[in-house]
């Protein structure tokens, strides 16, 4: 969880570097934006988000803000590794410091296990809740899929394919269309990896 404000801003030079930057180009990347097209829904110049996502310029509170909104995550999600020690930031995510990405009015919480976005997967924890569904095939999107079912049962379609999928299961699959539906009575966790990210 975000600390309150004024609590936040003495460190931020040392908790908004080149990982927040990092994490910004992938979201940037993931929906097909150009600095150019970013900066003109920011309201700042290409070169100051040129900057900030070299790490050589430290977005504000406001910034980041803005940022988060447009692209649907929480604000939080920049400071998940705030709290760790300098040497573990961009290579270990504490439970602890997870933040939750997407949304959850469709039946669906996801949280992000990747440390950093910077690299070329993702790993995310999501977790279907009891008789929900994804109401049809969602879009084919330029990734490659794949993941394990952790617990509860799950009903996968990929592309013309419907298969049940119970706890050990695992799949992976590449730019098809894909769908979900969780008929039982508990949550269905699996751990999902996306590449390239898309958070």
């Amino acid at each position: 969880m975000l600390r309150p404000a004024s609590h936040r801003l003495g460190p931020l030079p040392l908790i908004l570097n080149s990982l927040v930057g990092n994490d910004i180009r992938a979201l940037r990347k993931s929906r097909g934006l150009t600095i150019k097209e970013l900066s003109a829904v920011l309201g700042r110049s290409v070169g100051w988000l040129s900057q900030v996502e070299r790490g050589q310029a430290i977005p504000s509170i406001q910034d980041l803000s803005s940022i988060a909104t447009h692209f649907g995550v929480n604000i939080s999600f920049f400071f998940r590794s705030a709290n760790q020690r300098p040497e573990e930031r961009g290579l270990i995510l504490r439970s602890a410091d997870r933040t939750s990405i997407g949304s959850s009015g469709s039946g669906l919480v996801e949280e992000l296990l990747s440390p950093t976005l910077g690299g070329s997967f993702e790993m995310i924890k999501s977790t279907f809740a009891p008789k929900s569904s994804s109401g049809g095939l969602k879009a084919s999107r330029k990734t490659e899929d794949g993941g394990v079912l952790i617990s509860g049962e799950l009903t996968l379609w990929i592309g013309t394919l419907e298969v049940q999928l119970k706890p050990g299961d695992s799949f992976q699959f590449v730019e098809q269309k894909y769908g979900w539906r969780n008929d039982g009575a508990e949550p269905a966790v699996v751990i999902w990896v996306i590449s390239p990210p898309i958070y």
